[in-house]
């Protein structure tokens, strides 16, 4: 019960506000789009930034809790591709963003940053912007880079790398902890000034990401939600990701308890945003993709509590 009070209910009180501001029109249409490109360019990439620089780099360079996450992911992606392929018909690359990113991709960094502020404080940040990275830059890297050669058409998995090497090093949430990684690995001070400026706009990220999603669930139709599909790729998403993380820990690759319940707890965080950027930029189920967004938002306050009250007792380490 203490979890619930004291972290989970918090956080989704604050999307509860967005809801609400977003029902009763307090803020315009465009509010959600302009909170999302401000935490995107303004406040994430500090956060990162300056968790990755103060970061000790044995938890930066933690591979097994690397293989855990992303092992994980991508067998949830190929379970999602292969049982609803039975059933469904459409392109390669429908099937990629359709199935595999919608069932897989985690929302570590509108939400997952939210919540390991809230219950672990600065100190808990390394395993949520170690998977940020990894999401932001090898999974949509995977994802681009298979919708790029699906629409290929003769001109090479040349031509799809260069799109993707292009799109990453303009991505925010993934060249700021590089830059950061740079600190402990060649030993840079970090002037006082840059460090507070990097507090204040980080400070901002959890409140205006989370009253963003509030915004976006508010501005979502509701039709569509009990299709098959959306609630099938919803349980891959909150229960079978999460069960594949822990049953890695508990038979392939050992972790200690906090990272072990930090690695579950972001398998277990519902489809991130990221997915529609990708589906609305190839124009590939953008109406789906939001749906299941939607869906597996609301269902997460239920299944994130649970894992919370799990993993709240564990300290960093």
């Amino acid at each position: 019960m203490s979890a619930l009070i004291d972290v989970a209910l918090p956080v989704f009180a604050i999307m509860l506000c967005g809801v609400l501001a977003g029902r009763a029109k307090l803020m315009g249409t465009d509010a959600a789009l302009a909170l999302n490109t401000f935490v995107y360019w303004f406040a994430l990439p500090p956060l990162l930034f300056l968790g990755m620089a103060r970061a000790p780099l044995q938890d930066i360079l933690n591979g097994p809790f690397m293989a855990v996450f992303l092992t994980s992911l991508f067998a949830t992606a190929g379970l999602a591709i292969v049982i609803v392929k039975l059933f469904a018909r459409g392109t390669p690359a429908d099937s990629l963003v359709q199935h595999g990113l919608n069932a897989s991709f985690s929302n570590t960094g509108y939400m997952g940053i939210p919540l390991f502020l809230a219950a672990f404080g600065q100190n808990g940040l390394a395993p949520v912007i170690l998977a940020t990275i990894l999401i932001s830059s090898l999974v949509i890297g995977v994802a681009v880079t298979g919708i790029e050669a699906a629409r290929a058409h003769g001109q090479g998995l040349g031509t799809a790398l260069g799109n993707v090497a292009k799109s990453l090093v303009k991505n925010p949430l993934v060249m700021s902890p590089l830059v950061g990684l740079m600190v402990p690995l060649l030993g840079l001070p970090l002037p006082r000034a840059l460090v507070t400026l990097g507090d204040l706009l980080g400070s901002a990220a959890s409140p205006c990401a989370l009253f963003a999603i509030g915004l976006f669930l508010a501005g979502r139709p509701l039709r569509g939600v009990l299709e098959p599909d959306v609630i099938l790729l919803t349980v891959l998403k909150l229960a079978v990701q999460p069960l594949i993380a822990w049953a890695l820990i508990q038979w392939v690759w050992p972790l200690p308890p906090f990272w072990a319940g930090s690695c579950i707890l972001l398998a277990a965080l519902p489809t991130g945003a990221l997915t529609f950027v990708v589906a609305q930029r190839y124009e590939l189920e953008m109406e789906h993709t939001s749906t299941v967004i939607l869906v597996s938002t609301i269902a997460s306050v239920a299944t994130l509590t649970a894992v919370l009250t799990w993993i709240l007792p564990l300290t960093p380490s």
